[in-house]
């Protein structure tokens, strides 16, 4: 078991994909840690080590051991994990 959350949302400031991920995050009040990249795609090695791509959003899930870019996919996942019975 990690200390803090179990997700992890690597993002950039005021990017419109990033927040698409984190109103899904809040509307399942979900616990995340953020990890603010380097606003320069060249340089989110970061992002790279996690995730195979410079691409963000991107997300770290402790709880199922999935790593993942690309809004649409994480939204999804989070829907399809979290989002329980409608």
């Amino acid at each position: 078991m990690t200390d803090g959350p179990a997700i992890t949302l690597y993002r950039l400031q005021a990017c419109p994909f990033c927040e698409r991920v984190v109103r899904v995050l809040d509307e399942y009040d979900l616990d995340y840690r953020s990890r603010f990249v380097e606003p320069l795609h060249s340089r989110r090695n970061v992002v790279k080590r996690v995730s195979g791509k410079r691409t963000v959003p991107a997300i770290v899930d402790e709880n199922t051991g999935v790593t993942m870019s690309e809004s649409a996919n994480i939204v999804d996942y989070l829907h399809a994990t979290y989002g329980g019975e409608a």
